[in-house]
């Protein structure tokens, strides 16, 4: 195992475990997490909706996204460890049981694990070459849809403009409004162009999925 995968598998056991502190007083409840997304739907319940502050693309599919990846992406932004003008506001006024309770939601909300099991199309050339030096299945599975962690987010099928966007936020410092201060991914992107994270980013929204948009029956 070479030092880079070592460090990733460590501090992932490292917010294993802060995660599970976190939430060792907390049970999930989905039902519960149904009634509190009324907060959610206005963006991650509409097909193809774009966000246009502060930058222009689809909002992520969350809809069988892991739970534990939907609560470390909602406590980020309550740190300040992901910049988000409108996420920072949600985020903020949530307990911690709300977030495991959205959380579990949305982790079976729509989810259909088979559908991620579909032959995936092969990158080309170019692109399979961008994946091995980023080391990306490391952490996000071969398929891009089993993290070796839960707190890691499923990559397959997601918006390639919101990936593309995301992968750019890792770039990004001093900026008050966009930007993610996660070290592993940080020191992942550094090295890419825009451009070559735009070809993995298309790439991945390729692959097959079981995450959603589910539109909710007043938006159908």
């Amino acid at each position: 195992m070479n030092k880079l995968l070592s460090t990733i598998v460590a501090l992932a056991a490292f917010g294993s475990v802060t995660f599970s502190a976190q939430a060792q007083d907390v049970k999930a409840s989905p039902q519960a997490g149904e009634k509190k997304a009324a907060m959610c739907i206005g963006c991650h319940g509409i097909p193809g909706y774009q966000a246009s502050f502060p930058e222009i693309y689809k909002v992520p599919m969350i809809s069988g996204q892991g739970a534990k990846y939907i609560s470390a992406a909602l406590h980020a932004y309550q740190k300040g460890e992901r910049k988000h003008p409108t996420m920072k506001g949600i985020a903020a006024s949530l307990t911690e049981q709300d977030i495991a309770d959205l959380a579990a939601f949305y982790e079976q909300h729509g989810a259909n694990p088979e559908a991620a099991k579909a032959t995936a199309p092969q990158p080309s050339e170019a692109v399979a070459k961008l994946l091995d030096q980023g080391k990306c299945n490391s952490c996000h599975g071969p398929n891009f849809s089993t993290p070796i962690d839960g707190s890691y987010p499923k990559l397959a099928g997601q918006h390639a403009d919101y990936l593309y966007a995301a992968l750019k936020a890792y770039q990004t410092t001093a900026n008050p409004q966009v930007g993610r201060a996660n070290p592993i991914m940080a020191a992942t992107a550094q090295p890419f162009t825009h451009a070559q994270l735009k070809l993995i980013a298309q790439y991945l929204s390729t692959l097959p999925s079981d995450l959603h948009t589910v539109p909710q029956s007043r938006f159908r």
